[in-house]
């Protein structure tokens, strides 16, 4: 099978590939940052998913697309741009899936489309996104929901992740990672608040598991959440990542109100410059206090068991961090403003 994977040069994208090849598979990549020499064999279009000429290029003769190009991170972006990217770009791909005759679509979504919508979060829970992000997700699902409605075979799976982790990725997890190995992590509150978490080769497994269940075992537009169960604390969290580092875990707890304390310059800064730093008071009420519950039951109903227990991939997480990942430098793949029009080839 031919399969075009938009965005397929960000981090879950080398998962998607690395699993697609060894499956035989003739796989595409259509993204604004060039994949690293390492990835398995493809090929590659520089492209804006907006850029209708360029997904052309990209997309003939495929069979297949998963559609991991986004607007996602959540500092740095405006708000117009959310939804250009999320909403109009899934606009353009349903359009020229259309005019190639391409029929099947994945479309990785997010739990942030619930927002502050009471628990528990599962996929026929009320979504009520309190982010441009999550928003223009959900505009994003109901441009390929439309789109299955016009029946003649179309077809879309769309997965909703919890915050994803894994080696190679410099977000959240890598943060904390990296203070605990440095010495100079400090716990705050009592951090009894759930985190949910899924580990990418989890993710990118289940998501593989679906796209084989045979013909109508899917409705034609179906939505699954994928959190990896059972869900941690971000106290477990913390000190899963203290063992597999192999330090101690602390014996105490500072108030929460010391770390607000402790925040405020970094607030002051954050404020002034528009930098995006590692530590403010936003950031630790969000790890300690805020809690971000989602539920799996769809997908573990319909048989899939995850390879890798959470722990597990924390521990395979910190290993690559110890080996290689604290040297190495995040390459952001943050979407422009303006639509980027590449010549034709």
């Amino acid at each position: 099978m031919k399969i075009l994977v938009t965005g397929g040069s960000g981090f879950i994208g080398s998962y998607f590939l690395e699993c697609l090849t060894a499956g035989g598979h003739e796989i595409v990549i259509l993204d604004l940052v060039q994949p690293p020499n390492w990835y398995p064999r493809h090929t590659y279009y520089k492209g804006d998913i907006r850029d209708a000429p360029a997904l052309r290029r990209a997309m003939a003769g495929c069979d297949r697309v998963i559609h991991l190009a986004a607007a996602h991170h959540d500092f740095g972006i405006e708000h117009d741009t959310y939804y250009s990217v999320n909403e109009h770009g899934s606009k353009v791909v349903c359009s020229v899936m259309d005019e190639l005759g391409v029929r099947d679509i994945t479309f990785y979504s997010t739990v942030a489309t619930y927002g502050d919508a009471p628990e528990p979060h599962h996929e026929e829970a009320p979504t009520k996104p309190n982010s441009p992000y999550g928003g223009s997700k959900l505009a994003g699902e109901g441009v390929f929901r439309a789109w299955t409605e016009q029946g003649g075979g179309r077809r879309c799976l769309v997965i909703r992740p919890t915050v994803t982790f894994g080696p190679r990725n410099f977000a959240n997890m890598y943060s904390l990672i990296r203070q605990v190995h440095s010495g100079r992590y400090l716990e705050f509150g009592p951090g009894e608040n759930i985190k949910s978490l899924s580990y990418v080769e989890n993710i990118v497994d289940a998501t593989l598991f679906l796209l084989a269940k045979p013909a109508g075992a899917l409705k034609p537009f179906e939505i699954f959440n994928y959190i990896d169960k059972p869900d941690l604390t971000s106290r477990q969290i913390t000190h899963a990542v203290y063992l597999s580092l192999g330090k101690k875990v602390p014996g105490f707890i500072l108030p929460m109100w010391v770390g607000l304390l402790l925040a405020l310059p970094f607030d002051i800064v954050i404020k002034l410059t528009g930098k995006n730093l590692p530590i403010s008071s936003a950031r630790l009420k969000k790890l300690y206090e805020v809690q971000t519950k989602f539920e799996a039951d769809k997908l573990l109903a319909a048989g899939y068991t995850p390879k890798v227990p959470l722990t597990d991939g924390i521990d395979r997480m910190v290993k690559w961090y110890l080996k290689e990942g604290r040297t190495q430098q995040a390459v952001w793949h943050q979407p422009p403003k303006e639509i980027v029009v590449t010549a034709e080839a």
